[in-house]
């Protein structure tokens, strides 16, 4: 379908609908009218040159809903001489893509002209589909422009980005939110310039803080805070901060629990507390919350900061963690959030050791040079008896020391195989349990060199 076969139609002025949505009627259409994004369609970025040069080649664009992508599509096809042709992932297939792969082989054909297609939401085009694009893309039959708001190095495929610009949309900040809905009462074709309203400038402030960067979001609530707004004796509509608030009565919080934002957000919670800072761990926490985050995925990531972060500086912070989700899973919601706030303030407070992580150091030991025989004096000693009457030789277990009949409980004696008995893959951390444990046990270490050392002295010296 033609992507303006629906804006073309309107019945207000300029061909368009008065029955559309604001922000609908709102979109540039032309790069001039543009807000935002100026670091990829500024004077003198690469997309801007390729808009006015009229060179397009094929491209992603990916961001946050109501970032632009769309309506970038539409000033590209007015901006260049091209038939222009959309697909939504959503509700168009393979059948659709085909009668477009016809009408672009008509199009070279008979009239040497150039078919753009947009695709939007392409990420929810399985790998199938999105390879059936490839051989068109890449004879020059197609130029694709396709639109997602997921990462497209985890929801594309990769020859399909190897084919393709990638242009990364952010968020509108406040300046362009602001600048737009001044633009959208003022306008008199496409806004509200025509209605007699007054929109008092705390009102602008709070759909602008409100709209969390989301225009969309922004103009709408704009639109049904004037459109039911009485007028007044002489006809006019006033909106104050207090119209304001009861059109965006939520603020919008831009969090996808599919998306790069639930990924985005766990991670500035788990910084924040690998930083030990309470109050923006307790932040980012509540955000993935508000945005409809599932409790249970918050615990688990606390899980694993109690111990790959905090570790043996506070064992027992695992301890807490796991009782807060216990505690949460018997009470819900709204005390939940106390088992929540008790966990995440207990690791943002407690001392920090990633020393568990010694581990996978080990692992890959394991991977690159192979397991080592086990010491004999370490054998299971029933299996070596065996062995020894068999083979009538001496029970090598024989050799291993019980700590437990040593003072300190502690004895000298050789853990690892013989090729690695002076590696050490643990580096103790110096912070809460973990120092005093450390320190114990090289204490443990020191006296029992000391005595070994007094002893040999002895023996040297003639007093033994």
């Amino acid at each position: 379908m033609d992507l303006f076969d629906a804006s073309q139609s309107g019945d207000g002025p300029g061909g368009v609908s008065r029955s559309q949505p604001l922000a609908t009627r709102m979109r540039p259409v032309s790069v001039e009218e543009f807000a935002g994004q100026k670091h990829l369609i500024g004077e003198g970025k690469l997309l801007r040159r390729m808009i006015e040069s009229g060179r397009i080649g094929s491209m992603i664009f990916y961001g946050p809903p109501s970032s632009g992508k769309t309506t970038l599509a539409h000033v590209i096809s007015r901006e260049i001489d091209a038939d222009f042709v959309i697909l939504n992932a959503v509700l168009d297939g393979v059948k659709e893509f085909r009668e477009v792969v016809h009408k672009a082989g008509e199009q070279r054909k008979l009239y040497h002209k150039k078919t753009i297609l947009f695709v939007d939401e392409i990420h929810r085009w399985n790998k199938a589909q999105q390879d059936a694009l490839l051989p068109h893309i890449e004879s020059g039959l197609i130029t694709l422009i396709g639109a997602t708001t997921l990462n497209p190095f985890y929801s594309l495929v990769g020859p399909l980005l190897s084919r393709c610009q990638l242009f990364e949309l952010h968020a509108f900040d406040s300046d362009d939110i602001r600048f737009l809905l001044e633009r959208a009462l003022t306008d008199e074709e496409r806004g509200l310039g025509s209605c007699a309203v007054t929109v008092t400038g705390d009102a602008i402030d709070y759909f602008t803080e409100y709209s969390g960067g989301d225009i969309r979001h922004a103009l709408n609530a704009l639109e049904m805070a004037v459109l039911t707004s009485p007028e007044n004796a002489d006809g006019e509509r006033r909106v104050d901060v207090d119209v304001a608030k009861e059109s965006i009565q939520k603020r919008y919080l831009r969090y996808d629990r599919a998306g790069d934002e639930h990924y985005h957000y766990a991670s500035a919670m788990i910084k924040s507390l690998r930083g030990s800072d309470p109050d923006a761990s307790l932040y980012w926490l509540t955000a993935m919350l508000e945005g409809g985050e599932d409790p249970h995925f918050i615990f688990r990531r606390l899980l694993i900061f109690a111990s790959e972060d905090v570790g043996m500086a506070d064992p027992h912070a695992l301890t807490v963690v796991n009782s807060a989700h216990d505690a949460f899973e018997k009470c819900g919601m709204p005390e939940g959030f106390y088992f929540l706030s008790h966990a995440c303030l207990h690791l943002a407070l407690a001392p920090k050791s990633n020393s568990t992580g010694a581990i996978f150091a080990v692992a890959q030991e394991h991977r690159e040079k192979g397991t080592r025989p086990v010491p004999g004096h370490l054998r299971d000693k029933t299996a070596n008896a065996k062995k020894a009457r068999y083979l009538e030789s001496d029970n090598a277990s024989d050799d291993y020391k019980y700590p437990h009949a040593y003072p300190g409980h502690w004895v000298e004696q050789q853990y690892l195989p013989d090729t690695l008995k002076k590696t050490a893959w643990y580096t103790p951390g110096n912070q809460g349990l973990e120092a005093k444990r450390w320190e114990r046990l090289r204490q443990i270490r020191g006296e029992r060199d000391k005595d070994m050392q007094d002893n040999s002295a002895k023996k040297i010296s003639g007093q033994d």
